[in-house]
């Protein structure tokens, strides 16, 4: 047992003292994490400049070395990358094809999509996965007859999992092996966390398939506000041009596989129309496909293939064509009784050269139209569906001739750059994961790549870059440097070691585990990494071990962020889909917490062995 050295100045105990300050008020939410977090640091500032240490007394370019800090400068790298992919719709390829596979093996489809998630979510940041696969989960939850509750907070959970098993597969992980780097010399390798994470996750997704489903709610779903809308037709035309993807497609039984969920009304080749049924025709380019589809089917349509994006604004009429990078929105638009552009044809009220807009479909409730889009004329109450830009689109709303829906204005993801997207994501973890650059490197070229190649413009870029994490973590850094500076940080870590080492190593890794993985539910899994990385590895020093493992035991604790909607973001994410409640969360989580417990005590027990021996020389 090793004797607990007094405390030294009464600094350690004012600042030991602000630090628990610090959480109750986080935990408190009744002021933003912004100002909680800038007021730490504020006074931490004032309070170093006030009590000087006698020796070692921190200075501002220490205590707000956070905010430079190379891991901070990561994770925010990271994010701009993975809103390139999100931006360019880059994912939106594989979930729509495994998602029109669910009708013929539906388990085997669900199982993949979850597989999916688990690997994208080791590489790219969680929350714009689980916004991508939020909705494809609540359509496949409506094919099922199950309410959404079923499958949301597994989503959440799997994408946790899949962020334990890389170095940047969570920004925690990350934080984790920069702290350890300033205070051994060495951090964390990219694959480190992966041998013990898989045993994490086989046994987290064991609880997910068996135990989860008996725990979670059955609630009123919301497929029709998230997943496909009310179902109404709308008439739309797609132009076959010279390079066009329909170029030789003929359809098999009368339907065109190629335009999944729309059906072909008439095709319009020069003077001729051809009418359904459809059996020897070959499309080729010129010919105009008249067709009714929902809103969802074009979107979907636009979103993932970009050969039908670049058809339909070479063939629009003129017009500015929306740079790589710009939002592209949907919108609907009701022509009112007395608007100038009843009766006149789409075509001629030049929508393109008027408003910069191109109009997808025209959706008229009293019948349906059978006519070239162009030849359309507009009457009063016909919806249509517009496509353009969001800056265009938001010019609209002073239109007196056209009623813009605003509440029906969603962005799209513009997959003319997906390619790009995916191979500067490729880079970077193949830069990262192969040491031939470090991963500040990687990453932070990797968001300047996003931007020159016009994946996302500077002002997505910027939105991106997640204001309350960079604050959070610049003040963690902060408080951790007050920790270290006044000797608080080797003080509790002697006094878990005094606590836990007479039981073994294995009991002190323990010990630390259910401590990290019930705050990292009440705290920010961040802050809780960064609080407690240099306690772990101050009790490491303390037992004379490897680091390592004790550094992992915080990393994994801190993403073991399963009993609280609070903690973590993508928890956030699905609790409206779900219609989940505060209590849902603790019931579901909770025991996956005890579970993630005992799994890595029984793994630190297996690698190092139960005596304290084994441990202390390793």
């Amino acid at each position: 047992m090793i004797d607990a050295a007094s405390p030294g100045e009464w600094q350690m105990w004012a600042v030991l003292a602000g630090a628990v300050l610090a959480i109750v008020f986080y935990c408190w939410e009744r002021f933003s994490i912004e100002i909680v977090s800038a007021a730490i640091v504020a006074i931490i500032l004032v309070y170093f400049q006030i009590f000087p240490l006698a020796e070692g007394n921190p200075g501002p370019g220490e205590i707000l070395a956070g905010f430079a800090n190379p891991a901070l400068i990561t994770i925010m790298a990271l994010l701009v990358v993975g809103q390139g992919i999100f931006q360019t719709g880059a994912m939106e390829g594989p979930t729509q094809r495994l998602l029109a596979s669910y009708d013929k093996r539906p388990f085997l489809t669900l199982l993949a999509i979850f597989a999916f998630v688990l690997v994208v979510s080791a590489f790219i940041n969680n929350t714009p996965v689980v916004v991508m696969f939020i909705p494809i989960l609540v359509a496949i939850a409506a094919r099922m007859g199950r309410s959404p509750a079923k499958i949301m907070i597994p989503l959440s959970y799997i994408c946790i999992l899949g962020g334990m098993l890389t170095l940047i597969g969570s920004s925690t992980n990350l934080l984790v092996s920069d702290s350890m780097r300033s205070l051994t010399g060495s951090g964390l390798d990219f694959f480190e966390p992966t041998m013990p994470g898989l045993f994490l996750v086989i046994g987290g997704i064991v609880y997910i398939a068996f135990v989860l489903p008996h725990l979670l709610p059955e609630r009123a779903t919301m497929e029709t506000e998230i997943a496909g809308g009310d179902g109404k037709q709308f008439i739309a035309q797609i132009e076959v041009t010279r390079d066009h993807p329909l170029v030789g497609v003929t359809p098999v039984a009368g339907m065109f596989s190629d335009l999944p969920n729309m059906t072909v009304r008439m095709i319009q080749r020069g003077e001729h129309a051809y009418l359904p049924p459809f059996d020897e025709i070959v499309l080729q380019s010129g010919d105009l496909v008249i067709v009714a589809a929902t809103r969802k089917t074009l979107s979907d349509l636009l979103s993932t293939r970009a050969e039908f994006l670049r058809g339909m604004l070479q063939t629009a009429g003129p017009g500015e064509e929306p740079s790589p990078g710009e939002r592209l929105a949907l919108s609907e638009a009701v022509v009112p009784p007395g608007s100038r552009l009843v009766g006149r044809l789409v075509e001629q009220v030049g929508f393109r050269h008027q408003t910069n807009t191109i109009v997808l479909g025209v959706q008229r409730r009293s019948r349906m139209i059978r006519k070239r889009m162009g030849e359309i004329r507009l009457e009063p109450g016909d919806v249509l569906l517009l496509f353009g830009t969001a800056e265009a689109l938001r010019k609209l709303r002073h239109d007196r001739d056209l009623l813009l829906m605003a509440w029906a204005t969603t962005d799209l993801p513009d997959p003319r750059r997906a390619t790009a997207s995916l191979l500067i994501f490729g880079g970077v973890v193949l830069l990262a994961a192969t040491n031939l650059l470090p991963i500040v490197h990687a990453s932070v070229l990797g968001a300047v790549g996003m931007i020159g190649a016009g994946c996302l413009n500077v002002r997505q870029a910027a939105r991106a870059i997640d204001n309350r994490v960079y604050l959070l973590v610049g003040s963690a850094f902060a408080l951790g440097t007050a920790l270290q500076s006044t000797g608080a940080a080797d003080y509790l870590a002697m006094l878990v070691v005094n606590a836990f080492a007479p039981y073994g190593p294995v009991a002190l890794l323990s010990a630390m585990f259910i401590l990290v993985a019930l705050l990292t539910n009440i705290l920010s899994n961040n802050a809780t990494a960064i609080l407690f990385t240099p306690i772990a590895i101050g009790a490491a020093n303390q037992l004379g071990a490897d680091p390592t493992l004790f550094a992992l035991t915080v990393l994994f604790a801190a993403n073991t962020s399963f009993a609280t909607p609070i903690g973590y973001q993508t928890n956030l994410l699905v609790m409206s889909p779900g219609h989940y409640k505060f209590t849902d969360f603790i019931k579901a989580g909770a025991p996956l917490v005890i579970v993630m417990w005992i799994i890595f005590t029984a793994y630190a027990a297996f690698h190092f062995g139960f005596g304290s021996g084994a441990l202390a020389s390793t």
